[in-house]
């Protein structure tokens, strides 16, 4: 028979086995813990490389990287060839120290901007490679406009796109500007009904319907979503290309016979109609400021001067290059158009301001004129 166990014996004994359970109880909590921690690791590895590989397939499938850096406006400019006015725009853009701005040249075919051809080191080799050869008055002009604005939509830090003639310049500083623009999350189109002259061909409906049709200046300045409905349209421009069009030059300037009654010619030019009217039928005109930011002057019926008589605007001369002119331009603060008897009241984040940021055409004497008289941005 075997003797009774002490009392003693019997609790070290309970106390053992409590500890053996306690230390196995943390000795798995610590096991299920490391696992639960390495299974998040490796969720959150697995999710940063799958992160990894779509942004690279996207990116192979043609769709942008993420931004980098700050918001930029794109400049677009549409040049014949060279740039006359690149010291003015040098100038400016060296106002920007901190990225703020892209530019991209749309010229002749073929034309390239290096030291040998422009003064500023700012457009060496930003022309872009798949120009075309423009004629003003046809639909070449819009063509090189969805060309640039396809270019500058391939850089997702592009944030707005303001289209730029060969002869504007910049009436404020880079900061000034930059900050305009960038304040509205609308578009600046020019943009109103055109019901005084016999632009619409009625072969554009049911198409382009008549209650859509619009004219205006095509120095506008878009932000990326209507950037994108340029580029993708598919259905307004091949109409234009077809159906809007230049009434017949006079003889001497003519490379085709001319029609048998050239008053019933519609005289559309499409640079002034294309982007206002796409967007009209997009049904974003709510988006838009619908003015400009660019001051030309068509004030021709009042020039003693021949040359400035015609279908351009008038062009600033070096006796017109003086501080009260870019005052005078300066001080407007609203446009008026007359053929919806709309007045529009400029405004800048939400408060009255001037209208116009840049301003044509100026000859490159003109121009180096308020340049160098220090007339610019002051």
């Amino acid at each position: 028979m075997t003797a009774a166990e002490d009392p003693r014996s019997r609790m070290k004994r309970r106390d053992s086995f409590r500890h053996r359970q306690w230390r196995a109880r943390i000795v798995g909590a610590l096991l299920v813990g490391f696992c639960l921690g390495s299974l998040a690791l490796m969720q959150a590895r697995y999710g940063r490389i799958a992160s990894l590989a779509s942004r690279a397939a996207a990116v192979g499938a043609g769709a942008p990287p993420p931004p980098v850096g700050p918001p930029k406006i794109a400049f677009l400019f549409i040049a014949r060839n060279r740039l006359p006015l690149d010291v003015i725009w040098d100038a400016f853009f060296k106002d920007d120290k901190e990225g703020r701005f892209s530019i991209f040249v749309h010229s002749r075919p073929g034309f390239l901007f290096n030291k040998a051809t422009t003064r500023s080191a700012y457009f060496y080799g930003r022309q872009v490679n798949d120009s075309v050869q423009v004629d003003w008055g046809e639909s070449s002009m819009i063509q090189a406009e969805r060309i640039l604005l396809k270019n500058a939509l391939r850089d997702p830090s592009n944030r707005r796109f303001a289209f730029v003639s060969d002869s504007c310049i910049p009436l404020y500083n880079f900061s000034y500007i930059y900050d305009y623009i960038m304040s509205s999350s609308n578009s600046f189109v020019d943009s109103f009904a055109d019901t005084k002259e016999g632009r619409y061909n009625p072969k554009m409906h049911p198409i382009i319907p008549v209650h859509n049709w619009r004219k205006g200046s095509q120095w506008a300045v878009l932000i990326r979503k209507h950037a994108k409905v340029v580029v993708r349209d598919e259905t307004v421009f091949p109409i234009f290309q077809q159906d809007c069009r230049r009434r017949s030059l006079p003889e001497f300037w003519r490379d085709h016979p001319l029609p048998a009654d050239a008053s019933k010619e519609h005289n559309c030019i499409p640079d002034e109609h294309y982007v206002q009217t796409l967007l009209a039928q997009e049904g974003v005109e709510e988006e838009i400021t619908r003015r400009s930011l660019t001051h030309t002057s068509w004030d021709l019926s009042a020039s003693k001067d021949h040359e400035r008589r015609g279908w351009h605007p008038v062009t600033y001369k070096l006796s017109d290059a003086t501080p009260r002119l870019l005052k005078s331009i300066k001080q407007i603060d609203n446009i008026y158009y007359e053929t919806e008897y709309r007045r529009e009241w400029c405004s800048s984040k939400d408060k009255p301001s001037r209208c116009f940021l840049f301003a044509r055409k100026f000859t490159r004497a003109a121009a180096l004129q308020l340049l160098t008289t220090s007339a610019l941005w002051t």
